[in-house]
Order: C-alpha cells, then sequence, then structure tokens
C-alpha cells in the first residue's frame, strides 16, 4: 500500500464532434491512476479551449462545461503529482499558444533529466509557469516546431532529448498525437469507434467510451490522426523495453489488457507463486482491496485453503497513495477499510497485499485484523521488497522511507505484527506476465535501471532566486 502513480491519459479524434464527454468517460475509466487533479483540451472548428481543476472528475466537469467544450478532438488527464507539487496551477493538460498555433499536452511518467533541462532552457530566457516537467516537454515540442515542418515531427524531436517516462498525447489544431518513450515505461494503447481514433492510458478506457482496441503504441513510437487517417513513424528505441513491472501488480485495473497480458491473469499468477513459495497452515485467505484481492484468489486455489472477503471496503475513500502526507494516508487508512469479524474470528489468516512500503499502513490493517479476532496472521506480499527509489513515476523517491531498507523481513513481521511473512522474489515477479510483449523494469527491487540515475544540477543563488519567485507564480487558466 501507498505506492504513488502520477497520471492518466485519453485523447480522441471524432468527425462527430462532442468529444469532451468521451473524455470524461475515458477519465473517469482513469480516474485510479490520479485523483487530485484533472482536466480536458478541445479543439472546436481550429479553436482550442481548456478546463481544468484540483479534484476528481466528477467534481470538476459538469454538463455545462462537456457542452461547452465539445470538441471534434480532445485530449485528458487524472493527475497525481510526482514532479510538481499538488498545486491548481500544475493540473493538465497543459495548453500554450505559440508562433505556429496553439499546442496541448498530457503527459504520464517522470523525466530523470528535468533539472538539466529546466536549467539550460531558463538560462535561454524560457519562462516556466508551473513547477512539472511536463511544461518542459510542452515548451520543447514548441522549440523543435519552429525547426521542422510539422508538430508529430517537433514530438519526435523532442524525444530525442527526454530521458525517463513519458507517454504522450499531444493536440494541435489539427492533428492528435500520441507517442511513447523509448523504453515504454508506461502503457499507451489505440482504439477506433466507427470514424473515431481513440488513445488512452489503459484499455479499460477504450471499452469506457465503446471503442474496439487495435493495439497498443509501442515504445519509440508516434502515431497521429489528421482528417480521420492514422499515421506511424518510428523514433528512437531502447534496446529493450522496460515497462513498469507496478502496472501488472498494482497501478492498472484488473479489466486491462498492456502489452499483451491480461491485468487480471498477471494478479492470479502472484498469488499462485506466493502460495507455492510459502506454504502455511491456514483456515482462509483474505486480500487487502483492491490490487491484493485476484492475488488473494490465486493464493487460495493454489494453496487449496478457503478464500473469503476478510475486509470491507468504503467505496467512497480514493487509495491511500492518493494523500499527499503520510499523516493523511494513515486517516484515510481507518476510514477506508474495516475487518470482516465472521471472516476471520477465531482463525488463522493469510493475508495478501500489494506491497510494503514504509510499513504503518500494513501495521493498522493488521490491527483491524487483530481486533476482529484473528488467532494468525501471515502476510504475503505480491512484490519484492522495496529496497530502491523509483525515478520514473512512482512516487518512491527515498531510500530512507523504505522499511526493507532498515529492517530485515523478520523485523518487519516483528515491527507490523504479524506471525510470519513472505514477499515474492525478483525472479517470480518477472515470471507473472507470461503474454507480454515487452520486458519491465524492476529497479526499485534490484537497483538496476534501463536509464541512468539523475544526477543533482548545482542550484547557484541566480537558480535559487527564480526557484523562489516560482512559488509566487499566479494561476491563469
Amino acid at each position: 500500500m501507498s505506492i504513488h502513480e502520477e497520471c492518466g491519459i485519453f485523447g480522441i479524434y471524432d468527425p462527430a464532434g462532442n468529444c469532451a464527454r468521451s473524455v470524461y468517460y475515458g477519465l473517469y475509466a482513469l480516474q485510479h491512476r490520479g485523483q487530485e487533479q484533472c482536466g480536458i483540451a478541445t479543439v472546436n472548428n481550429l479553436e482550442m479551449s481548456c478546463h481544468k481543476d484540483s479534484g476528481l472528475v466528477g467534481e470538476v466537469f459538469t454538463e455545462e462545461i462537456l457542452d461547452r467544450l465539445g470538441g471534434t478532438m480532445a485530449i485528458g488527464h487524472v493527475r497525481y503529482s510526482t514532479t510538481g507539487e499538488s498545486r491548481r496551477e500544475n493540473a493538465q493538460p497543459l495548453t500554450l499558444n505559440y508562433v505556429k498555433g496553439s499546442l496541448a499536452v498530457a503527459h504520464n511518467g517522470n523525466l530523470v533529466n528535468t533539472q538539466a533541462l529546466r536549467r539550460e532552457y531558463e538560462y535561454k530566457g524560457a519562462i516556466f509557469h508551473t513547477t512539472t516537467d511536463s511544461e518542459i516537454i510542452a515548451y520543447l515540442i514548441a522549440q523543435e516546431r519552429l525547426r521542422c515542418n510539422s508538430v508529430e515531427l517537433a514530438v519526435l524531436h523532442a524525444m530525442e532529448h527526454l530521458r525517463g517516462a513519458f507517454s504522450l498525447v499531444v493536440m494541435s489544431s489539427r492533428k492528435l498525437i500520441a507517442a511513447r518513450d523509448p523504453w515504454g515505461f508506461r502503457p499507451l494503447c489505440m482504439g477506433r469507434r466507427g470514424e473515431a481514433v481513440v488513445f488512452a492510458s489503459e484499455s479499460c478506457a477504450l471499452d469506457s467510451v465503446g471503442a474496439e482496441f487495435i493495439r497498443d503504441v509501442e515504445p519509440g513510437e508516434g502515431v497521429w490522426v489528421f482528417d480521420g487517417e492514422i499515421h506511424s513513424i518510428k523514433g528512437p528505441r531502447a534496446e529493450a523495453s522496460s515497462l513498469c513491472i507496478f502496472e501488472h501488480i498494482y497501478f492498472a485495473r484488473p479489466d486491462s489488457v498492456i502489452d499483451g497480458q491480461s491485468v487480471h491473469d498477471a494478479r492470479l499468477r502472484l498469488g499462485e507463486c506466493l502460495a507455492k513459495k510459502y506454504p502455511i497452515d491456514a483456515d482462509v485467505v483474505v486480500g487487502v482491496p483492491d490490487s491484493g484481492l485476484i492475488a488473494a484468489e490465486g493464493y487460495a486455489k493454489a494453496s487449496g485453503i478457503p478464500y473469503a472477503d476478510g475486509f470491507i471496503k468504503n467505496r467512497y475513500v480514493g487509495r491511500t497513495f492518493i494523500q499527499p502526507t503520510q499523516k493523511e494516508r494513515d486517516a484515510a487508512v481507518r476510514i477506508k477499510l474495516n475487518a470482516i469479524e465472521e471472516t476471520v474470528r477465531g482463525k488463522r489468516v493469510v493475508m495478501i497485499d500489494d506491497s510494503i512500503v514504509r510499513g504503518t499502513t500494513s501495521w493498522h490493517l493488521v490491527k483491524l485484523l487483530r481486533d476482529a479476532g484473528a488467532t494468525e496472521i501471515h502476510m504475503r506480499i505480491s512484490a519484492p521488497p522495496f529496497l530502491h527509489p523509483c525515478y520514473f513515476g512512482t512516487d518512491i523517491d527515498s531510500r530512507d522511507k523504505l522499511i526493507a531498507n532498515r529492517l530485515t523481513v523478520e523485523q518487519i513481521a516483528q515491527k507490523i505484527g504479524v506471525d510470519s511473512l513472505g514477499f515474492l522474489s525478483v525472479e517470480g515477479v518477472n515470471r507473472i506476465a507470461e503474454g507480454a510483449t515487452c520486458g519491465f523494469c524492476d529497479g526499485c527491487f534490484t537497483g538496476r535501471y534501463p536509464v541512468p540515475e539523475p544526477q543533482p544540477v548545482p542550484v547557484n543563488k541566480f537558480d535559487q532566486k527564480i526557484s523562489e519567485s516560482r512559488s509566487q507564480k499566479i494561476w491563469d487558466d
């Protein structure tokens, strides 16, 4: 629990119009990927409009706003903040007007060369209005467009300067472009609904608007739509694709298929692997909602121990990782889940969860089961221990915050109050997606990253003044 993921993106071209409503439904399907801010940008008769704010999709958009936005093209974004604070001006899509026209950008992922690029452009006179790496991407695309003949080539040329994770949907007044970084860290897929062309972070969002899945956007590829025609060009490609393995463990919805692999089936295999590696005599298997439930079913099936619902979830509380501070996360756990006494009282319980980061959430969950009368609690984690930071969009930014860096497995078990504890091995987690057409990044477990770790950029007095001035920027919608 308490893993952070940055965002979800959605884009659509539809000559029938009213694209804002399609994006609205698509963002609803992707709400699990970010609950701090959201936005939609549209094009009507070559004119671009945008509405964005802090809050959930259903809170930010009304019938009146969607009707006003309309659009024959549109892109949308749901956000959790990693690079850039949770401030209203950091909401996406980012829109800008420049000498070649208008541009809107929505970004999922995290760059590792953000500081170096920002410093380079600021010394050349660039003025940034947000604290996100996404604005750097938008600025770079605009700069490249001044030197080439089309916006799609500008996106491909901009990609050559970027290091890290970036799945993008970009919109000019005439074209809709989708692009994915050469390593394929974050998912991005494409679908069709009649004459409409749709791009989304996950296939479940295609389903939500009645679009048929066509294929995944490949790592290093740019796909664009112009007058209803789909075009593609291959840009820089890494030696091996490196999808974040946590898409299958935690982030993605179970009904999504990512790079050829069903998320639901991958999570079943997680549980099966845990049962084989850590057998135990117990009376019942329970999963921690939501991402631990399917792994718990897999564990129960492989072990022969009955599965039952051990927790009831308050559906009106979002994922605990959405809360920006630890104090808020702790409070969210208390109101989000409660143990079902009839399931666990007087029983030896196997509890399946997707991860242990700091250990505080796990301690609360164990206490709920103890208070409900469980006699033994054996915790099984469907991921290896977190030992290293992630630089690509998962907000695990410090080794100091990772409990597995301070304590052994036995000490963690004692700290959170369980009778036994088992983590999935790195080898096991890389075998869960047997049908995938990609490789995986497991740097947060192994310290082996597809891209070199970011190096801090020295801050001089001039840089410090720029940083201080940013906090005084006024929001301009």
